[in-house]
């Protein structure tokens, strides 16, 4: 694990990190916060995946998630969203494919099926390297995120409901296969055949019969995205009738952008940390 930057904040310490991933065949950068308690004792880890364009540095910089973390003892583990160099196949002109759209998921199709496995970077690889380099107790893991990050929470807890203990999402993509910024990408990704989607997709799991305890959304009602990207009525229908509790909080005027993220963000890590213990 190569030390990219280090700083002291509330305490704890900011850092970013890279290693060389096995799974993306390529060099991995990823954020990491250790709050002040674990120098005494390991702490829960919390993920949190960005969304479409985005890097680890978008939330480490404009999350304000320091302050609240290093004071309920969270450490939070900030990845990037897709595989990156110059041998990585991309989409230059598409910011909804390629770099920085990894949508979680592990492509089975030509070119990305070489390079873009972040669902086993971000469940399998990553997790390992975090319970190894850091005093982390990987026995309570929460996971959440925002817009195509939200879509990964949501998906990753569904198919890991004994790993993770919490999942929240800001914005979230809730039903990816047919969302109109998020179907090309998954066609090309994992191909013609929407069977293999289901198990990348929010509702369809749920659909399918996976279940969660309880998630908590919160969602603008001025966000540009709203109608054709995010659609999360689609999930609150999609639990009813389940044992899934759904917490679903729609805000006026508030929009996709971090500004709204950043006001909710010391509700969710509360919210985290009482289902984390």
């Amino acid at each position: 694990m190569n030390i990219i930057s280090q700083a002291t904040a509330f305490g704890g310490m900011q850092g970013v990190f890279s290693d060389g991933s096995e799974a993306c065949k390529c060099e991995m950068t990823f954020a990491v916060f250790v709050p002040p308690k674990a120098i005494t004792e390991p702490c829960p880890v919390l993920w949190y995946l960005s969304g479409l364009t985005c890097t680890h540095a978008n939330v480490m910089e404009k999350g304000e998630y320091r302050r609240m973390a290093a004071e309920l003892g969270l450490i939070i583990v900030c990845p990037d969203t897709s595989p990156r160099g110059n041998d990585v196949p991309d989409e230059l002109t598409n910011w909804q494919m390629g770099k920085g759209a990894g949508f979680y998921l592990d492509a089975t199709e030509e070119p990305w099926a070489e390079n873009y496995q972040m669902y086993t970077y971000i469940t399998e690889e990553l997790p390992a390297l975090i319970g190894k380099q850091f005093r982390a107790d990987m026995s309570r893991q929460g996971i959440f995120g925002h817009s195509m990050g939200g879509h990964g929470a949501l998906t990753i807890a569904l198919r890991n409901p004994d790993r993770f203990k919490s999942c929240s999402a800001f914005a979230p993509i809730v039903e990816p296969s047919t969302a109109d910024w998020s179907a090309p990408a998954f066609e090309k990704y994992l191909g013609s055949d929407r069977a293999a989607w289901r198990k990348y997709d929010a509702v369809a799991l749920v659909s399918d019969g996976a279940r969660f305890p309880e998630f908590l959304i919160d969602q603008g009602e001025a966000d540009g995205f709203l109608e054709n990207g995010l659609r999360p009525w689609l999930f609150e229908e999609a639990v009813k009738g389940t044992d899934i509790k759904l917490t679903l909080r729609l805000h006026q005027r508030y929009d996709h952008s971090y500004y709204f993220i950043s006001t909710f963000m010391d509700g969710h890590l509360k919210w985290h940390a009482e289902r984390l213990g």
